[in-house]
């Protein structure tokens, strides 16, 4: 993570499978601590919590590592200029996914998170009751308010508990 705030790149190209920190959980700390960088995952996983997991994270691309070699400079070209990639098969479990669900509708984790901060732990209490970083709490309370439309925590418990998404 230094190396990254130390040369702020504009692409960094991320595994799911690490072996100290996962991809997703990296994916969440880059993007909260080198803020202009964007996160394209290459990995062999293709299933859909490795998806949604590393996209909840902040990654805008998922490709897999057999992508031909001519896409995926593409897809970092287009990344790097602000668009979002993912491989077909990635796509089309998203799709799949999405039509199950309203587009606002927060994730399970996402839920999790905004409940125990309703109850009113902090973010490091919630990280240390969820078993994930305070950097990963904080990007889904980021995704929270955006997807939600509120500026805070408190905001976000009142939309939620307005919407029903919570019961308290």
């Amino acid at each position: 993570m230094s190396l990254a705030q130390q040369t702020n790149p504009h692409v960094v190209l991320m595994d799911l499978r690490m072996p100290e920190l996962d991809g997703a959980a990296a994916t969440a700390q880059l993007t909260l601590t080198v803020p202009g960088s964007r996160v394209l995952v290459l990995t062999v996983y293709d299933s859909d919590m490795d998806i949604l997991k590393a996209i909840e994270a902040g990654a805008v691309g998922h490709l897999l590592k057999d992508t031909p070699h001519n896409e995926l400079f593409a897809a970092v070209r287009a990344v790097a200029r602000g668009e979002r990639r993912l491989a077909s098969s990635v796509a089309e479990k998203l799709m799949h996914r999405s039509m199950d669900q309203p587009a606002d509708l927060l994730t399970a984790r996402e839920l999790q998170v905004l409940s125990l901060v309703a109850d009113g732990l902090s973010n490091k209490k919630v990280a240390s009751k969820l078993l994930i970083g305070e950097p990963t709490v904080k990007a889904h309370l980021v995704r929270v308010f955006d997807k939600l439309g509120v500026k805070g925590r408190t905001a976000a418990v009142m939309a939620a508990l307005e919407r029903g998404l919570l019961r308290h």
